[in-house]
């Protein structure tokens, strides 16, 4: 017959790391947030590096003439087209594109780049998000100060009749 063992409440807290048990809810949160940020940051230097317009894949020598001698735009800023979208890789990065002109090496290339549109498309996103999250605590705020306020009736009401 196997033997059961029972351990108490001090066994049972003398293996658990002391200093989980020390933490609060909140410190676990923050380093949970911070362990977060460490493992995200190599993503977000690939995202720095695609929004400047530049390819990472790229080898050092065969960097554009843009990024190496003067340029003249000769198409302005527009929406790559589905064929664009699929064949250029400049189109990948943004989804605009712009043709230039070196003036060094007489050579014609596209170039990524970012619209007024697209920006303003971005930037309005981010509006909508924030008040979605601002109403989301607000209705927060206001269900747990309901709460509170019916708990402390609850306790007056409870000294009055105990009176």
């Amino acid at each position: 017959m196997p033997r059961v063992s029972v351990m108490s409440e001090a066994e049972v807290d003398a293996r658990k790391p002391r200093l989980i048990t020390m933490m609060g809810p909140r410190w676990r949160l923050a380093i949970a947030a911070l362990v977060g940020f460490v493992v995200a940051a190599p993503g977000l230097a690939e995202v720095a590096l695609e929004s400047d317009g530049k390819n990472p894949a790229s080898l050092p020598g065969a960097t554009p003439c843009w990024q190496s001698e003067d340029f003249v735009v000769t198409q302005q800023c527009a929406p790559c087209q589905s064929f664009q979208a699929k064949t250029t890789p400049e189109c990948s990065v943004t989804g605009f594109i712009e043709q230039i002109n070196c003036s060094a090496s007489k050579k014609g290339e596209y170039k990524s780049c970012r619209s007024m549109e697209m920006e303003a498309r971005i930037f309005w996103k981010f509006e909508g998000a924030m008040l979605g999250v601002a109403a989301v605590f607000a209705l927060l705020v206001v269900c747990r100060q309901r709460m509170l306020d019916r708990r402390a009736l609850e306790k007056v009401r409870k000294q009055i009749e105990s009176i």
